[in-house]
Order: structure tokens, then sequence, then C-alpha cells
């Protein structure tokens, strides 16, 4: 029975195995097969590129070193191999962390020894063979570039959390999406403008600077430079004046560059024309003080040399004709009034008068950029719709697909206004106070600025500049906008003892330009082709009102609908249709103490600022000047 019973399964055996053999099923054999992947995991954060796929901010591979010291046999022999393997290591802080002195039984079970270990250094740990020691895998955030747009990227911490910047702004996006983030910088342009920006805070041993290019058709921003600086991948170790971001967060009185809004407004408005002309011949007083230009010229000028010399007269009277009305919409519509939309942490809120004691001073200082403080980046991103034909873009650090959805504005002015601020802008650079920053082959427009500073007493510093210029190029089809600001600048010979915008900054646009021009694939013109665009690109400097046009001037200084305010500044009572009633302003024109007079009040910027705007000057009636 047990013969048979075995030869019964020897043939069973035989049949199931050779003769019919039942093979594994799919699932049964996926089971039993081990896994291997080669591929290893993808990077707790996704990398950083710029618009040309040029890598700014990668996370690679790293270890950690830790120890469980109640393993380790002797702390204090422990950390001497240690000390030895790890430049810089404290031998007796590590015997410390480690337990020495304390019952193995009683000490921690878990200390970190170091965060950041080089490969070679993990080398050299591992092969000292320390009981209870260990290391942790980690990723490390490497900027391979250094300190190349630090203020844009910003810097993480130890645990890669993003502290500052584009790092913190994005910070959900880059641990969620392993994706590369792009942005709208082109390291090469930013590298440039570092470097021009660079040797001028050498040159003029300025504390800081800031510069910024942008497409005026996008709002993309391709370089933006605040000095100083610091290497990304040392962020922690970076001094709170380094870290400042002079580009977005600081607040600064952007001084006659602000004349490009007031005369846009102006044309905008259809009030004043291009071709009107306005009394310069003698300082106009406001309470105890006048405001005067820094080389007066005691006539009527034009609008187109008003913007030329930066008349802060000639802005003057052309803001009391618009009225505080015209203008606190129009700085609305720029966005001077709110925070600025970009993608960094916390941009501030301007400063700028009360809208409800705007009057007299306020609506006059405000012109040439006194008495209202704002942002570089505000202020480059409302000088963008004078350049592309009147519509304002968000500024954004992001790349913008030619390919894809294009960026929707909003229309600010009329093209028309655009295309006379741009031969205005035109005339700056070939005839007035911009000359320096032109450039060889190319057409330039631009505006000097030049702000006297506050200092931390919160009184004005004499004989103390922010100086800066705003240009556009090509300007027979503006493409880009590049703002230089220096702050506080000391002269040199070059400067003829002057800290002006047009001796400052202006050298440093024309170098920038020269060296972006041809990168961004816009070659310079011939001596023939330039003279003819520069001929179509400028307006006279005195010119005459067109056939069938009326002109303000000598015998005729104000228009039908000039506010109350430009028959005041006149020593005139208004017309009844145009008087207004005085419900606010008053106390803006009431004599003020001279001396250490500051320029806020109630936490907002004081409506009358004894500022030093480009070429002006504010001098007390009394024996003190501005």
């Amino acid at each position: 029975m047990f013969i048979a019973l075995f030869g019964v399964l020897t043939l069973k055996l035989v049949w199931a195995t050779i003769v019919v053999p039942i093979h594994p099923s799919a699932a049964q054999i996926a089971a039993m097969t081990p896994k291997l992947n080669i591929t290893p995991p993808p990077p707790g954060r996704a990398d950083i590129m710029d618009r040309n796929g040029t890598i700014l901010a990668v996370s690679l591979p790293g270890a950690s070193l830790y120890a469980n010291p109640q393993q380790v046999p002797d702390p204090e022999a422990a950390a001497t191999m240690l000390a030895n393997a790890l430049p810089g290591a404290d031998a007796a802080w590590l015997a410390h962390a480690m337990g020495a002195g304390i019952p193995p039984d009683k000490r921690r079970e878990f200390v970190y020894l170091d965060r950041r270990l080089t490969p070679q250094e993990e080398l050299a740990v591992n092969s000292l063979g320390i009981p209870g020691v260990y290391f942790e895998n980690r990723e490390e955030r490497h900027y391979p570039d250094g300190n190349l747009a630090a203020h844009i990227l910003g810097g993480v911490n130890i645990d890669s959390t993003g502290l500052a910047g584009v790092e913190k702004y994005f910070n959900k996006r880059l641990t969620t999406d392993p994706q590369p983030l792009q942005l709208s910088i082109d390291a090469g342009i930013q590298s440039i403008v570092h470097d021009e920006l660079a040797a001028a805070v050498k040159e003029f041993k300025a504390p800081g600077a800031c510069a910024i290019v942008m497409n005026v058709h996008t709002g993309e921003v391709l370089a933006m430079v605040s000095l100083p600086d610091y290497d990304v991948n040392d962020y922690r170790e970076a001094t709170p004046n380094q870290q400042f971001d002079r580009c977005v967060s600081g607040l600064y009185e952007p001084g006659s560059v602000f004349k490009l809004q007031t005369i846009s407004m102006a044309l905008d408005s259809g009030i004043i024309h291009w071709w009107d002309y306005f009394d310069t011949t003698h300082p106009l007083r406001v309470g105890r003080f006048e405001i005067t230009d820094f080389e007066p010229a005691h006539t009527w000028m034009a609008v187109p040399q008003i913007l030329n010399v930066s008349s802060n007269i000639g802005a003057s009277r052309i803001a009391t004709i618009l009225g505080p009305k015209i203008e606190q919409a129009w700085y609305e519509k720029q966005g001077f009034f709110k925070p600025l939309n970009i993608q960094l942490p916390g941009p501030p809120l301007p400063l700028f008068p009360s809208k409800a004691d705007w009057g007299l001073a306020a609506t006059m200082t405000v012109s040439f950029g006194a008495g209202i403080a704002i942002s570089p980046l505000q202020l480059v991103t409302a000088t963008a719709p004078i350049l592309n034909g009147g519509v304002r873009y968000s500024a954004t650090l992001l790349k913008v697909d030619p390919n894809g959805p294009q960026p929707q504005g909003v229309r600010i002015m009329q093209e028309s206004t655009s295309d006379t601020m741009r031969k205005l802008m035109t005339n700056v650079v070939l005839f007035g106070t911009g000359q320096y920053a032109a450039v060889p082959g190319y057409v330039v427009g631009g505006k000097t600025g030049t702000a006297q500073v506050v200092g931390p007493n919160g009184r004005y510093l004499l004989h103390t500049n922010n100086a800066s210029f705003m240009a556009a190029f090509p300007m027979q089809d503006p493409q880009y906008l590049i703002y230089v600001l220096v702050m506080q600048p000391k002269p040199d010979a070059t400067t003829h003892g002057f800290t002006t915008g047009g001796y400052i900054a202006a050298p440093t646009v024309s170098r920038i330009i020269a060296r972006m021009g041809p990168m961004l694939g816009i070659m310079p013109s011939s001596g023939d082709e330039l003279a003819k665009l520069d001929a179509q690109l400028t307006v006279p400097l005195s010119p005459a009102a067109p056939p069938g046009q009326r002109a303000l001037g000598p015998g005729d200084p104000l228009p039908p609908d000039a506010n109350a305010f430009a028959y005041e500044l006149m020593g005139k009572k208004p017309p009844i249709a145009v008087a207004e009633p005085r419900t606010v302003g008053d106390t803006n024109i009431r004599p003020a103490a001279s001396k250490g007079r500051k320029p806020f009040h109630n936490g907002v910027m004081a409506p009358i600022s004894p500022m030093m705007g480009s070429h002006m000057t504010m001098r007390d009636s009394g024996d003190e000047q501005g």
C-alpha cells in the first residue's frame, strides 16, 4: 500500500512538473521579484533658473553628522578625533555635546554635531569609525553664482525652507512641484548690471545703490541689483544691511525723475500741450520757502525745455494748473498709493501726503519728486507706460512665455501722450541734463533725478543726495527701461564737485546699455541712420504752436479750466467758475520752523519738503538753505 501510494505521488509529480507543468501566475512572479530602482528620488526642492535655463539655485545631496551619546564610549577621545577631521570644530563643545562627564545611561539619545558636512569632511569622519556617531542624509541648497541676484533669490535655512526672496515667496511651489521655477532674470544682463553698479559704488564711495532693467512690453524684470549684497549660500551670515533689498523694500523720494509723471499727466489731461510756455522767471514762494531751479533761466519755458533742464518752477506751475484731484487720480492709476504687486515678500506701503490735506504745497512739491517716497521698482513699473504706448503692466519676476498667454495691462494714458513723451526724453539725452547717458550707435531717452536724504533723526541731511537716472532704449521702438540709483555719492574730479543724477548715475546707465544692447540683439545704428532717427525722435525745445492752436505764454498764462491753485500761486483771485472752497490744505502753506524741520508728520510724508530735487533748491526765506 505504501509502495502504491508513493508510486501515485511520483506519477503526479512527474505529470505536474514534466508532462504538463503548472507555471506560476504573473502576480506570483511579481511578488517574488526584488524591486530594483537605480533612479534617485526627486529633490525635495525644485531648481530655480533664469530665463535662458541657467541654474540659479539647485538642491544637491549632503549629510549631517549626529551622535547617540549613550553609545559613545569615550566622548572626550571622540571629540578630539572629530575636531581633527572637521576644520574649525570646537573639541570642548563636541565633548560636552556627547555627554563628557555624564554617565552613559543619563546622556541624551540624539544630538547634532554638524548640520552641513562637505563631502571631504564626511569621508574623513567616516574613516574614524567612532561608535555612536552617524550620518544623516539631507539636501543642501546651492547657488552656483554666489551673490548674483542675491535679493531676488533670497535664501533658505538649514532645513531648506525659504527665508527671503523668491525662495520664501514660492516656498510651497518649490517643495510640491519638481519642475524648475523659471524667472524673468537674464543671468548675463544681471551680471553686467551688477558689475557696473558696483563700479559706481566704489568710485563714488556710496553706501548703497540699486539698478533695474525691465521689459516695457511685459513688465518682466531682466535684472535687479541691490548693493551691498551677500553670497546667497551664506544668507544667515549676511548683515541686515546686506539683506535689505533697496530695489523693492526701500522707499526713497524720487527727485526729478518724477517729472516724467507730471508732464505725462499734464499732456494726457488735454489741459496742457507740449508747446505751452510757463513762467520760470523767478522762484515760487510757498509760506517761508522758495522753490527755485538749480540753474535759473529767468525766462518763460516751453514743456520740452522744462523737462530738458529739469525746471522745478515749471513743473510746479504745471501741477497747480492741473490741481490735486487730477494729481491724485493719476497717482492712484499708477499704483503709488498701495504696495507694489511683485513676487517677493512684503513690499512696503509708499509714503505720501494725506489725501485729505493735499494742498497747494503738496501739489507743487510732489510734482518734482519731493514729499512722496516710493520704491525704485514701483517707480520703474510706473514709467514703463510712458515708453510702451501707455499701458501699465505689473512687474514680474517670472518669465513670460512668448508663445503663451501674454500679460494683460491697464491703459494709463493715450498712445499719443506716450509718443510725445518719448521725444521729450530723447531731447534730455541729446541736449539736456542726461547727455552723459548717450551711447554711440543708440537712440537713448531718459531723465535725471537727485533727491536729498532723510537722516537717522528724521531731518534732511545737508549736501547729501541720492542720484538717479531713468533711461530707455532704443527710442525708435523702446524695449527696455534701465534705472540706476546711487545713494549718497561723494563727488570726484569727473563730476566737477556735483552729486547730481546727470553726473553720477547717467554714465553708469550708458555703460550698461552699451554692454547689454548687443547681447539682447539690439545692434548699433550707423551714423547717417542715427542722425535721421535723432531728427525724427525729437521736438523743438522752444516750439511754436501748430496752426490754429492756442499756446499758453506771457500774455495768456492759464487755460480756462486751470485749478484755483494756479491763480493762488500767481496772487490772483480765481474766476467764480473755477474757485474751490479751501476746506483742506490751508495748513500746507503755513510758515514752518525752518531749522531742523522734519519731513514726516503723523506717519506720512509732510506736504512741504525742503528737498533737493533734480537741479532744485527749496530755500527758507530766512537764513537757512534746505
